[in-house]
């Protein structure tokens, strides 16, 4: 587990500064305005210096060295636009907790329902329960998310008499971007869990069970529900932490000023070091949520060795 555990990270740095390496190729190409105030009222020569005192003028490759080595110092940079010459990690640490709120409540909503959408679905194949929990799964899948979050917000406010927009102090204006957040993970958990279920109760230890008259309620609480839930906790780590980071749309359809909205705004601004911080920071997210994934379904379930062969990843 340790050995896997070590070579799964080595991979994730390895991926890390490949993502990065790109992202500042990408960057190299991208209009300087992003690096600089009053850009128009500068000259060609106090442009260039200002180049290279920001180190853009250097290799790729010591550009990207430079940032990691920073970067394991906990220096992010500083912002040009959105915020001129505040600390990165300034800005991060007024947006992060708002989102981590969101997101976390969003997820205790969105876990428990969509599992109970799930088990009830299961329970009921081909009855109206089963056909109603499809019925929305399909609505979520295929209907534009901007459409029912817009939907969401406009009859909303109309229902519980609150402004469309987040208005720090009043909690009942979180109500409608939680369940905005919500509605999709729980679609998705339904219809993953319900899968799951579904394909566990046509194994052959699920019928010798029902055989040897073991009571239903045994097989599918004891032996159905814990070995479907085994390969959902792989994507729930994932899950938990792109959640927790903010939805780019809910965020800024609400005004809320956590990490999602951040990420508009610094691209419309064109503020470059704000961009690549932010772009780095939530593919670091769904890395580490991957191995946790993996760590987690281990611990679930002692069965599972990614050592062995033929349970290797």
């Amino acid at each position: 587990m340790i050995k896997y555990s070590l070579k799964r990270l080595a991979r994730s740095m390895l991926t890390i500064v490949i993502i990065l390496t790109v992202l500042f190729a990408m960057l190299q190409v991208m209009p300087i305005e992003g690096y600089f105030n009053n850009f128009d009222k500068l000259s060609q020569q106090q442009i260039d210096q200002g180049l290279r005192e920001l180190g853009l003028k250097d290799p790729l490759y010591v550009q990207v060295g430079r940032f990691l080595l920073n970067l394991f110092k906990g220096d992010l940079g500083v912002s040009h636009r959105y915020r001129e010459n505040v600390p990165i990690t300034t800005i991060l640490a007024d947006k992060i907790p708002v989102s981590f709120r969101f997101g976390l409540i969003s997820m205790a909503v969105s876990l428990p329902l969509g599992m109970i959408l799930g088990v009830l679905m299961a329970l009921n194949k081909g009855g109206p329960l089963d056909k109603i929990g499809n019925a929305y799964i399909v609505v979520i899948q295929a209907v534009p998310n901007a459409i029912y979050f817009l939907l969401i917000q406009v009859y909303g406010s109309e229902l519980l008499n609150c402004s469309m927009l987040y208005r720090e102090g009043k909690p009942i204006t979180m109500v409608l971007p939680i369940l905005t957040l919500a509605m999709p993970s729980i679609a998705s958990y339904g219809m993953w869990l319900r899968r799951y279920m579904v394909d566990e109760t046509n194994k052959d230890y699920i019928k010798l069970a029902r055989a040897k008259g073991v009571p239903n309620t045994t097989i599918w609480f004891k032996h159905v529900f814990r070995n479907s839930f085994v390969p959902m906790i792989q994507t729930i780590p994932g899950s938990l932490l792109m959640t927790i980071s903010g939805s780019i749309y809910t965020e800024s359809l609400y005004s809320i000023p956590g990490m999602g909205g951040l990420l508009v705004d610094v691209i419309k601004r064109q503020d470059n070091n704000m961009v690549q911080v932010l772009v780095l920071l939530f593919a670091v997210m769904g890395i580490v949520g991957l191995l946790l994934g993996d760590i987690a379904m281990t611990l679930v379930d002692p069965r599972i060795s990614f050592t062995k062969k033929g349970g290797a990843r």
